[in-house]
């Protein structure tokens, strides 16, 4: 018969999701959040009483930076003590239910939220001088849909394209992000079919108050477009037209080099989202739903890569 260990836990060590969690408590800016998503709670008249808003936000904030479903973060809270710690839930309240947390996430998404999300972090990351607005680095990815047919509708998502990319195909999404250069954060995404093509949307990832844009190969003619705005584009040369065999080839090869320097900060957000954040494919059908929660995914992870500086320049 399996003895029962009554023995108490007295180690002190955190795990890195605790750590994390403590440093997100302390960044993320849950009162102006809070004001922007109240407007917008219906009181229940009826009925069990509504959950905490300050709750739900926090619980919709776990599922994206743990990658939890409704029914995953509603089994996260019963089994992980510091989830429920950084929900504020305490021993004798109620945990939501996946229903109650998927119409929390219908909620933001129904009123549009997520970049009033996005720019409300954006906005105290500017004011500790962490958001600079004079270079921009555009680039895109694709995140891949279930191609399957074995569903209701007997039919893959109709919002969803195919792509192909080298000799390879895709299904999927596109996501499209404007990158601010010096601090790697992100302040504009756009989210498209596999196969839209990367210049057309350039100019919606600009913010309006840059004045050099860098970008790779795929946005070649952004300049030359109806809606250019005078900007000066930095685009990469493709490996075809470099000619480094000769004096002027090692010139343009440094300068290609340079360019190479300063995209790398649109990539780092990319590589978390999918390796870090695990967001390999898009978990919703339709394109709004993944946008929105795209939106909401790399506001949450300017935080997370911020979290640094933001305890620095608050120490200082």
């Amino acid at each position: 018969m399996k003895q029962k260990d009554i023995s108490l836990d007295l180690s002190t060590r955190r795990t890195r999701k605790q750590i994390l969690l403590d440093e997100m408590e302390q960044d993320l800016p849950r009162g102006e959040l809070e004001s922007v998503i109240a407007p917008h709670t219906p009181l229940a008249k009826t009925g069990r009483p509504s959950f905490n808003l300050a709750m739900m936000l926090c619980i919709h904030c776990l599922q994206h930076w743990f990658g939890l479903s409704e029914l995953g973060a509603e089994e996260a809270l019963f089994e992980t003590s510091f989830y429920r710690a950084f929900a504020g839930i305490s021993g004798a309240q109620r945990i939501p239910d996946p229903v109650s947390i998927l119409r929390f996430r219908h909620l933001l998404k129904g009123h549009e939220l997520s970049p009033n999300i996005l720019q409300i972090i954006n906005a105290k990351l500017a004011a500790h001088g962490l958001l600079l607005k004079s270079v921009t680095a555009v680039e895109a990815t694709l995140i891949a849909a279930p191609s399957s047919t074995k569903n209701s509708a007997g039919e893959r998502d109709p919002e969803m394209h195919q792509v192909k990319k080298g000799n390879q195909w895709h299904f999927g999404m596109k996501a499209h992000i404007g990158v601010d250069a010096d601090s790697g954060l992100v302040h504009t995404v756009i989210g498209t079919a596999a196969n839209v093509n990367d210049v057309t949307q350039g100019h919606g990832l600009l913010h309006g108050e840059e004045s050099v844009v860098f970008a790779d190969a795929g946005y070649r003619g952004a300049a030359k477009r109806p809606e250019a705005t005078g900007v000066d584009w930095h685009v990469a040369m493709r490996p075809g037209k470099q000619q480094k065999h000769t004096p002027w080839g090692a010139v343009t090869e440094q300068v290609e080099k340079l360019k190479a320097s300063v995209r790398a900060k649109v990539k780092h957000p990319f590589r978390v989202i999918k390796r870090h954040l695990g967001h390999n494919k898009v978990r919703y059908r339709g394109l709004k739903k993944n946008t929105a929660q795209l939106i909401t995914l790399f506001a949450l992870l300017n935080i997370w890569m911020a979290r640094g500086r933001l305890l620095q320049s608050t120490l200082a």
